[in-house]
């Protein structure tokens, strides 16, 4: 009886220790490090992505982020925003669910920005949460498949990859994307 008390409480402490940890951000050359790692890893995993990132207006990089839940859950992770290529602003991304849920899972997103203006948009923005103020595409592909022969039409697309763990219900909706200054 106690585990089965234990085991949701756990999650809820996790989900709000994920949440509450955007008080203290990891310096700066951290961030840059673990943003080049990932960077390398979707040029690895996905074919033509190092090319298509080439193309873009810029890219924000959220190279480990944590989510996790059992019916209540939240993720948290740190990241840059990069614009040629060069970090322009760092960010963290956040957001809490209530629903059917449950596991632990690391995952890296990379949220590429097709429209200048939604970039700007995005910049401009404090505190911005995605299925409010923007309308992301998660782009899916398939493998084998070079990402630089598909048609992009929508402005933001994002890319989920190098997921550690298992976590049902993964989704970027609702998600808040907070401008944070490294240590």
């Amino acid at each position: 009886m106690k585990q089965r008390i234990l085991t949701p409480l756990l999650f809820i402490l996790t989900a709000f220790l994920l949440l509450n940890t955007t008080a203290v951000a990891e310096p700066a050359s951290i961030i840059e490090a673990k943003v080049n790692e990932a960077i390398k890893e979707f040029a690895k995993e996905v074919e033509g992505g190092e090319a298509f990132l080439a193309k873009t207006k810029g890219y924000l990089v959220f190279p480990s982020v944590m989510k996790g839940g059992f019916v209540v859950g939240g993720e948290y992770g740190e990241g840059a925003l990069r614009v040629n290529g060069e970090t322009q602003h760092y960010f963290s991304i956040t957001s809490a669910s209530v629903g059917f849920q449950m596991g632990l899972q690391k995952t890296s997103y990379i949220i590429a920005f097709i429209s200048q203006t939604a970039m700007e948009n995005f910049i401009k923005s404090n505190g911005w949460e995605a299925g409010v103020d923007g309308a992301i595409t998660v782009a899916k592909w398939g493998k084998g498949k070079d990402i630089s022969s598909l048609s992009f039409e929508k402005p933001i697309y994002a890319f989920v990859f190098g997921a550690k763990g298992l976590m049902y219900n993964l989704t970027i909706e609702g998600t808040k994307f907070t401008r944070i200054i490294p240590q």
